[in-house]
């Protein structure tokens, strides 16, 4: 967690500097495209910022006020960066659409060599976060490997506008990029709010766990079974377990091992195990989640 912080907080100091760059350019270029990417890079950093800080937060282990500890900030991180963009967009498309309807005159070669930096900066970043496993950092990497696409069409748009003088290109690469933006940026959204909804992971069966646990010999049935996830990587998983018959202790915490060591297999951290005897009413509180 520590790494993705550091990683955060470089893409987050190299996607600030170059966006004051892409902003001078985009008005010297007079292009909606890199004008429109460096007020969306504006409010990329802003979110990268708290991002950064959110994740570094998520590093603090659990106390008395969040008794799991502090990793489900980074899923914070996340979504505070997909509504950034995603209010971005807006008007990044409403100002496509403008000059759609009226095209504008672009200065192609300064798009060029702007291009030429885009993809270097980005590539850099997205590269510098690649293998981080946390939701914030996929969702930084993610962007940043949209962006180094979106200058590589803008490149290659820049490169038809210089052959045909077409300025109308401009706004559509800009429309292009933005609907592509959207769609990863909404995918990656849906997968954070289903781990903060507490949805089972999408890695693990829950089923088939709950079967290979009533499988073992000692176990007569298996119910109240909850499996989620902190931050898409700590899975959590509480279960009753009900003996076929009384056994020693010793016995007990040998089961408890097995089923612990089952759980681990499954890609599962931390297991909580209540023991129950067949003739024992089971009090799981909320008999709604039973």
């Amino acid at each position: 967690m520590e790494k993705s912080s550091r990683r955060i907080g470089f893409a987050f100091f190299l996607n600030l500097l170059f966006a004051m760059i892409e902003l001078v350019g985009g008005i010297y270029t007079n292009s909606v495209s890199i004008t429109s990417d460096a007020i969306h890079d504006f409010g990329d950093s802003l979110s990268l910022g708290v991002a950064w800080l959110l994740e570094k937060k998520s590093t603090k282990r659990g106390d008395s006020r969040y008794s799991y500890g502090y990793r489900r900030f980074s899923l914070l991180g996340s979504v505070f960066i997909s509504v950034v963009i995603l209010t971005g967009s807006v008007f990044i498309v409403i100002e496509s659409l403008e000059r759609l309807a009226d095209p504008r005159e672009v200065n192609a070669a300064g798009m060029i060599l702007l291009s030429f930096l885009g993809i270097i900066v980005n590539g850099a970043a997205a590269l510098r976060l690649k293998g981080d496993k946390s939701y914030a950092s996929r969702a930084v990497m993610l962007h940043m490997m949209e962006d180094t696409l979106g200058w590589i069409a803008v490149l290659a748009g820049s490169i038809i506008m210089i052959f045909t003088g077409l300025s109308v290109i401009d706004p559509i690469l800009s429309l292009t990029v933005t609907a592509w933006i959207l769609y990863n940026v909404v995918k990656n959204l849906s997968s954070t709010l289903k781990i903060m909804l507490q949805e089972v992971p999408q890695d693990v069966d829950a089923d088939l766990l709950e079967k290979e646990i009533a499988l073992l010999d000692y176990v007569d049935s298996v119910h109240d079974l909850h499996i989620w996830s902190l931050d898409g990587e700590k899975h959590i998983l509480t279960i009753h377990v009900v003996l076929n018959e009384n056994h020693p202790l010793s016995e007990v915490s040998f089961f408890k091992e097995k089923i612990r060591k089952i759980a681990e297999e499954r890609g599962i951290f931390h297991t909580t195990i209540e023991f129950e005897n067949k003739n024992e009413a089971c009090h799981c509180g909320y008999k709604d989640l039973c």
